[in-house]
């Protein structure tokens, strides 16, 4: 059997505006055609948002390609899309976010090894400018030391 492609489809400027407080996967509910677009890779994370309704939790405006393979009953590309959760996790987050600073972001979209399309979530709060000159400085830190220390090799 050949191997199989990862698919990992991540919000990269996540970790640059928020904290991460807590991690929680999801399941997201999607049709046939956003499955067989997802498994191809087209997928993005940059815009998308969580946001509660009714007691549910939903991702917003992520975007999943029109599958090139699809009719005319192939999918939205922007559609609210349902995150699968129990309810005493809805709970908690929601009673998080009310607070103020926090926030549901997600934050990284992958096939677990049942093959099911899984959201990861992250509890977060939003960084103060200064904290994000921080994590740049940090960074190119760390770029720093990596050259240096491959030069000596």
């Amino acid at each position: 059997m050949a191997k199989e492609r990862v698919i990992e489809i991540i919000k990269r400027k996540a970790k640059y505006e928020y904290h991460f407080l807590q991690e929680l996967e999801a399941g997201i509910q999607l049709t046939g055609t956003e499955v067989k677009s997802v498994k191809a890779g087209n997928a993005n994370l940059s815009d998308a948002y969580c946001m509660f309704k009714n007691g549910e939790l939903y991702v917003k405006s992520m975007y999943i390609a029109p599958y090139d393979f699809g009719n005319v009953n192939n999918h939205e590309e922007r559609r609210d899309r349902k995150l699968l959760l129990r309810k005493p996790e809805l709970k908690k987050l929601e009673k998080k976010t009310k607070e103020k600073g926090f926030t549901v972001v997600p934050y990284r979209m992958y096939i677990s090894e049942r093959r099911k399309i899984k959201l990861e979530i992250i509890l977060g709060q939003g960084k103060k400018s200064y904290d994000k000159r921080a994590t740049i400085k940090d960074r190119e830190n760390k770029r720093n030391l990596d050259r240096i220390k491959k030069a000596n090799i």
